[in-house]
């Protein structure tokens, strides 16, 4: 039992690190740019915690003969919640690499949907160590019905950057950080694909 305990530890220190990071995204405030080199060495801060978690949990992965559910599944799971923290600190790199403090009204669409993810992802978690598979399920549809919100998001953003946008620099700068933002919400959809493949084997 204490071999379950580490890995229930493992994989809800991975989703809480994630949340954390997805709440400190959406509620910072930047003003100047002396705010985006605080912004992004925060989140690097986060994905880093993200990696030493991530090793711990390979190293505990190979000296354990029986896991709680299989094995690479765990590694997917934790390497698809790992992913989501990259993608948001890469998003934050962006913003600091382009001096971005104007924030607009997609980038905090964008940061709402991708909040509601991440709790959606540390629910399930911590239905996924009680064995709670029906309600994971439901939580794997609202994450995929965020990633569909986030695409139209996407589209609408770029679109609106073409027509208001003169300066061509400009227009690739914040069509990388829309994309960027896209990106992670990609990257949750897999978290709930991974979920989904694991309620499938268990449930």
């Amino acid at each position: 039992m204490a071999k379950k305990g580490k890995f229930t530890t493992y994989l809800t220190g991975i989703s809480a690190n994630l949340k954390e990071a997805a709440d400190y995204f959406s509620n910072y405030k930047v003003n100047v740019e002396e705010d985006l080199e605080i912004f992004a060495t925060k989140m690097k801060e986060y994905e880093h915690k993200g990696d030493e978690i991530i090793h711990e949990v390979i190293k505990e992965l190979n000296n354990t003969f029986i896991t709680p559910i299989e094995r690479e599944d765990i590694l997917l799971l934790v390497n698809s919640m790992d992913d989501v923290l990259d993608e948001l600190e890469e998003c934050a790199a962006l913003f600091e690499m382009y001096n971005i403090t104007n924030i607009n009204q997609y980038m905090l669409d964008f940061v709402k949907e991708i909040k509601v993810c991440a709790n959606e992802i540390v629910d399930s978690v911590e239905l996924l160590t009680t064995k709670k598979y029906k309600e994971i399920r439901e939580r794997v549809i609202k994450i995929n019905a965020i990633e569909s919100t986030c695409d139209v998001i996407e589209r609408e953003s770029i679109k609106n950057l073409f027509l208001t946008e003169k300066d061509p620099i400009r227009i690739i700068q914040y069509k990388e950080i829309y994309e960027s933002f896209e990106e992670v919400a990609d990257a949750c959809e897999v978290v709930a694909n991974t979920l989904e493949t694991i309620i499938m084997k268990n449930a």
